[in-house]
């Protein structure tokens, strides 16, 4: 297996130049099967992972169940690997801090973590400790020792309680707070994610989701992202599958969907388990 040090100076030198997309596993099987597809690098997701769980996406996935999944996909294969961890699973700078530390101690190359409270209608942090949380969470990212990609998000575009402009003060002040990757989901339209882009010095991370997704990555690569990452869309997508396919057998006793079943599944499955070890 790919020693530990150097997927985590992998993952490093992937942010330094070009444009790469970070697919987003929810389990050991698809995180082998990017593996073999070619995934470079891998990151989990807290929608995907709760989806597994029976559970809704936005705080209902604790912080030890999330650090164990983190390992069971660090351990799935020999790519580096980030950790979704929405707002930290805390509020207090301290506590985000050390989630980051955790998530050092789980193997992971780097993780994330959003200004959006885990409440009814997701508000974000106030300005001010939305700035101190990503300080304090920068500064146990640099407390290991070593390279740890650290994602700072401000979530409240996507969320729908503040605007681009927001975003943009937010993002030069978390760049500051010591971030090492600045990432707004979803924001209104392509001309407004290359502002984004153009406010920061750090790399920045875009979600292909939603309406992202008729973009190309030389899209996004010509506007000056760095990473891409596709966030629950994957996991959302196989769902989909599941509500086509068994809609057309429970409700029209139609079985026509299950000949689209992808061949070469234990293929690649055995290459990611081999590549791992």
């Amino acid at each position: 297996m790919t020693s530990l040090a150097a997927r985590h100076e992998a993952f490093h030198d992937l942010h330094q130049a070009g444009c790469f997309v970070i697919p987003t596993p929810w389990d050991a099987g698809s995180a082998r099967m990017m593996a073999a597809l070619g995934a470079r690098a891998l990151a989990t997701t807290s929608a995907g992972f709760a989806f597994t769980l029976g559970r809704p996406d936005m705080g209902s996935v604790t912080r030890d169940e999330a650090l164990t999944h983190a390992e069971a996909i660090v351990a799935a294969t020999a790519l580096p690997v980030s950790g979704d961890f929405e707002n930290g699973f805390a509020d207090a700078p301290d506590d985000v801090a050390e989630t980051v530390l955790l998530s050092g101690e789980a193997g992971l190359s780097g993780c994330s973590i959003e200004d959006t409270m885990m409440v009814a209608g997701n508000p974000a942090y106030e300005f001010d400790l939305a700035v101190e949380r990503v300080r304090a969470a920068a500064s146990a990212a640099r407390a290991l020792g070593r390279p740890f990609v650290f994602c700072a998000r401000a979530d409240g575009v996507m969320n729908g309680v503040y605007d681009a402009e927001e975003a943009i003060r937010r993002v030069r002040a978390f760049e500051n707070a010591g971030a090492d990757l600045l990432y707004v989901p979803l924001p209104p339209d392509m001309a407004s994610l290359k502002r984004i882009v153009a406010s920061v010095s750090k790399p920045v991370n875009a979600l292909a989701a939603g309406p992202y997704t008729r973009y190309s990555v030389a899209d996004f690569a010509a506007i000056g992202v760095r990473r891409i990452s596709t966030g629950s869309a994957i996991a959302r997508a196989t769902h989909r599958v599941i509500a086509d396919t068994v809609s057309a057998m429970l409700d029209d006793g139609d079985f026509t969907p299950l000949a689209n079943g992808l061949k070469g599944v234990d293929d690649m499955l055995l290459k990611g388990a081999n590549d791992a070890s």
